[in-house]
């Protein structure tokens, strides 16, 4: 009898230790979900600053390539090629 319900207290404590252990992964569970909503936040801005670096980049460029062509069409008209 002894043995009986020192078994049933082992089996109360274990059940009552899973119990909190499953809310302490519940509560984790919940602060990943957080960050990783933040971090998805942080991504989102980094995103777009790179998309306004990329544009400003490559406006720059188109801007330097029709310089460049304006000047050859120039050299070339002065040499005779045009």
């Amino acid at each position: 009898m002894a043995k009986k319900m020192i078994i049933e207290d082992l089996a109360r404590m274990t059940a009552k230790w899973f119990d909190g252990v499953q809310g302490q992964i519940g509560g984790v569970q919940g602060q990943i979900g957080e960050v990783k909503s933040e971090m998805k936040k942080g991504f989102e801005c980094v995103d777009k600053r790179l998309d306004r670096i990329e544009n400003l980049i490559l406006r720059d460029h188109i801007q330097r390539i029709e310089r460049l062509e304006d000047t050859v069409l120039q050299l070339k008209v002065k040499v005779g090629m045009r």
